[in-house]
């Protein structure tokens, strides 16, 4: 299977969640093999630099995944564009933005997809490299668990659990499986939530300045507020999946195994993947050069254009 980037470049505008602020991005086309880079474009000299993306690069996990560089350069809430890109399999792309933060659109991963199909995928030279996990590795802190296992494919599996009436009516637990099931139908739709008496705490830390009922699912002491309510009946839980694609996809490359958690968060999960990387014999990297020898998960991916 060959490496994957955009067929030309496309531009949108929307708002930080977090710092409220309007933002400017471009995804671009980039060469072969050489990532997923970022670049703050209202930033110069060694700030205004590319900045291949890797998980030790994420060292602000509050609410969100941040990029902060040793020269102090943020990029903001990048976990709903990475897990767009990897649905769509792209190994290659440089995402400018002119503010700290990617903008939240409206709170899914959806307005990313439709970027994506704008702007087409097409195939490149080289071969794509898959991570295969090996044995088990899991992480465990503060009431919370994250694993992956060996699996000839990609599935994800996520719980969670708040003492809220909200949740009480919903379905605690979703599982998805590539080989068959659809990102774009099942997960891209949902989005991220916060409850109402944490909107002062966030503002006090500058947090959530963007936020509202556009971009985000907003509850109450007892109900979901927006008058819309939900997109699925357990859109909290897919929209944890959606995030943790998006944070594993942070490794660059996409992964076959399978990843389960209970409680999960930004911060978790990028300690698991620094777990498998720093464990040598945890896993491998694979390419197909012939698909008929790919796992199922990866034959479902959206055609290149």
């Amino acid at each position: 299977m060959l490496q994957r980037t955009l067929a030309k470049p496309i531009s949108v505008t929307g708002v930080g969640l977090h710092s409220g602020e309007r933002v400017a991005l471009t995804l671009h086309p980039a060469a072969e093999n050489s990532g997923i880079s970022f670049r703050r474009t209202d930033l110069s000299g060694e700030q205004g630099e590319i900045i291949k993306l890797n998980p030790y690069l994420i060292n602000d996990t509050r609410l969100s995944s941040t990029i902060v560089t040793e020269n102090g350069v943020r990029v903001g809430t990048i976990e709903h564009i990475m897990s767009a890109l990897s649905a769509y399999g792209v190994d290659n792309a440089l995402i400018e933005l002119n503010a700290p933060e990617i903008p939240i659109m409206d709170g899914s991963s959806l307005p990313f997809i439709y970027l994506l199909q704008d702007a087409g995928i097409v195939d490149q030279g080289a071969q794509k490299r898959f991570l295969r996990i090996l044995k088990e590795v899991e992480i465990k802190e503060a009431g919370k668990w994250v694993k992956f296992t060996p699996y000839e494919g990609f599935k994800v599996t996520l719980t969670i659990e708040f003492d809220h009436p909200v949740f009480n009516s919903s379905a605690p637990t979703f599982e998805i499986d590539f080989a068959g099931q659809s990102y774009v139908d099942e997960i891209a739709r949902a989005r991220t939530f916060g409850f109402m008496q944490e909107v002062e705490m966030m503002r006090a830390h500058n947090l959530g300045l963007g936020g509202n009922l556009n971009n985000a699912i907003v509850i109450d002491d007892t109900d979901v507020l927006n008058p819309e309510g939900l997109r699925y009946p357990d859109e909290f839980v897919r929209h944890k999946i959606l995030d943790a694609i998006g944070d594993l996809y942070i490794v660059g490359h996409p992964i076959i195994g399978a990843f389960e958690g209970y409680k999960s968060g930004h911060a978790i999960n990028n300690a698991l993947l620094r777990a498998v990387l720093a464990d040598e014999t945890a896993y491998e990297w694979v390419e197909f050069p012939n698909d008929d020898d790919l796992p199922n998960a990866f034959h479902e991916l959206p055609s290149a254009a």
